[in-house]
């Protein structure tokens, strides 16, 4: 069923490699390299060692992975976007509209629109009364998390 695998020869592997390596530029997320270079690698333990295409295809496997683990875990930047979120800073200020407690939303008006909207329910961590000034901690989907600003004295 399987005879053309004895047919294969190291080169195969260093031409299979040196093709996913080659399609990695067609593909530009830095992951087909991975096995092209471990098929590369295959190939040369092939010229030299002789194994069975079993062993060679188990070893292929698991270099790819450890390669592409090794990739993802201590070298892929880490992607960081914008998409989605809001193009407010936390430094938006706002005033409480309705009191806010830990276990108790409240309403804030913003001096400048949150995401298109100046009223917004809110939550805090602590007790904030009404009138007195917030700034955003953190957005949750719909609910924005707020602390209160310290009053500077005068």
């Amino acid at each position: 069923m399987f005879a053309w695998v004895s047919d294969i020869l190291w080169w195969h592997w260093v031409a299979f490699g040196v093709i996913l390596v080659v399609l990695e530029i067609i593909v530009p997320q830095f992951v087909v390299i991975w096995f092209g270079l471990s098929a590369i690698v295959v190939g040369v333990i092939d010229k030299f060692a002789h194994p069975s295409f079993t062993l060679l295809l188990a070893i292929w496997i698991v270099l790819s992975l450890v390669m592409l683990s090794i990739w993802l875990k201590f070298f892929k930047p880490k992607s960081i976007t914008d998409s989605g979120m809001p193009e407010h800073g936390l430094h938006t200020k706002g005033v409480v509209k309705e009191r806010i407690t830990p276990t108790q939303r409240g309403k804030v008006i913003f001096e400048t629109p949150v995401l298109g909207s100046s009223e917004w329910s809110a939550t805090s961590d602590e007790v904030i009364e009404v009138g007195e000034e917030v700034s955003i901690k953190s957005v949750h989907g719909q609910l924005i998390n707020v602390k209160k600003l310290k009053r500077r004295k005068k």
